[in-house]
Parts: C-alpha cells; sequence; structure tokens
C-alpha cells in the first residue's frame, strides 16, 4: 500500500507529468530541449549572419551608405526597450520561484508584452513605414536613384529579411506569453512547478540577444542621425 500510494497524483506537484520520475528530471528535460531547439535557431541565424559579414566585406561603401537610409533612434530604443522586456521577463520567473502571488507574476508579463509590443510597433510605424514612403523595400516600393547603387539594395534586402525575421519570433514570443498569463491566472505555476516560464524565459532572452547583434552590424555602420 504505501508503494501505491508513493505513485498517486497526490504526491507529485501540480504541473508533474506521469512519464517522469521526479519534478527535477522533468525540469532538466524542458531545459535541454529548449536548449536544443536554440541551438537549431543559432545555426539559422548565424548562417545569415555570416553571409552578411561575407557581403558586406565586398560591397563595403554600398552597405555603409544603405545603412545611412536607416533611424539609428529608432533602432536604439528598441534595444533598450527590448533590455528592459529581458529583465520583466526574469522578474516573472523570479516571482514564481519565490512563490510571489498570481497577480505579480502576471503583471511582469503583461509588462514584457506590452514592451514587446511597443517593439512591433516602433518597427512597423516609424521604421518599415518609412522606408515604404521613400521606396526603399526591395521587391515592394524600390524607387532606383543614383543613390542606390546594387550594393546598396543588397544591403537593404539583408535588413527586411533579417529584421523581418526577427520581427516574426517576437510575434511567437508574444503569443508563448499569452498562453503563461493564462496559465498563471489558472494557478498552473508555484514554487515548486515554474518550468514552462523558465523554459519560455530562455526563447525570450535568445530573441533578445539576437536583436543586440542585429543593431550594431545593421545600424552602426553609418546609421541616419538627426540632421544628416
Amino acid at each position: 500500500m504505501s508503494e501505491m500510494a508513493a505513485h498517486t497524483p497526490h504526491s507529485h506537484p501540480p504541473g508533474f507529468a506521469h512519464q517522469f520520475e521526479t519534478i527535477e528530471q522533468q525540469r532538466e528535460a524542458g531545459t535541454l530541449g529548449m536548449w536544443v531547439f536554440l541551438v537549431t535557431e543559432i545555426l539559422f541565424f548565424g548562417g545569415m549572419f555570416t553571409s552578411y559579414i561575407i557581403y558586406r566585406a565586398l560591397h563595403l561603401q554600398s552597405f555603409i551608405e544603405g545603412s545611412h537610409d536607416l533611424f539609428v533612434k529608432f533602432g536604439a530604443t528598441n534595444t533598450a526597450v527590448l533590455i528592459c522586456s529581458s529583465l520583466t521577463m526574469a522578474m516573472a520567473i523570479r516571482s514564481a520561484q519565490t512563490g510571489k502571488s498570481k497577480r505579480t507574476i502576471i503583471g511582469y508579463l503583461l509588462v514584457t508584452m506590452l514592451l514587446g509590443a511597443t517593439f512591433l510597433f516602433l518597427k512597423l510605424r516609424f521604421e518599415w513605414y518609412a522606408d515604404w514612403k521613400e521606396g526603399l523595400i526591395p521587391g515592394v516600393s524600390w524607387i532606383p536613384s543614383a543613390a542606390h547603387t546594387p550594393g546598396v539594395k543588397m544591403f537593404m534586402c539583408f535588413y527586411f529579411f533579417m529584421t523581418g525575421l526577427h520581427a516574426l519570433h517576437m510575434v511567437v514570443g508574444l503569443g508563448i506569453l499569452t498562453v503563461l498569463v493564462i496559465m498563471t491566472a489558472r494557478n498552473r505555476f508555484s514554487s515548486q512547478y515554474y518550468q514552462p516560464l523558465e523554459i519560455s524565459g530562455l526563447y525570450w532572452h535568445f530573441v533578445d540577444i539576437v536583436w543586440i547583434f542585429l543593431f550594431p552590424l545593421l545600424y552602426l555602420i553609418g546609421g541616419r542621425y538627426p540632421g544628416s
């Protein structure tokens, strides 16, 4: 009887999956799975970064000219926004670990979502929309001029593909955070079980780190400054 009682659902914390022996094993398996996924993402983005570096070396002056068409102030603002969102995501996880109320966890998650949405709004409304009006989107609204050499067009292709893919990852992240808010509201997390928050935080931090690399690679080789 004692052996049967040890395997009853009540002997495990909420969220414990029956295929694991302990909650620690479940946490390690989930974390490992997320890291394996992130390694594939690193390989994917790494291929783009490598291609960008090669073509930048071959067409450096054109890439500098193309970078002058970008808005450094919005790129820098978005960098700060994402750094703050990583902080609030970490605070949400810490709140769950220390047994804080679900209102506290939801609050941090909602602020993280707000910051992520702010990033996308600034990118869409103040950068991509301005690029569309100025004819800087290859294949959509490209307006050839003396300043728009083939190398500049190539730079803009890299810019929209890399930032567009990053924005797609941000949208996925906002969807994940929405699910986490719902799970928190339904009391799915506790100080014993918070793994979905933890592994989702790894994904969110990864997306933020990708942007930290994109910002200097795209904007800081001659971005558009006020009055320039």
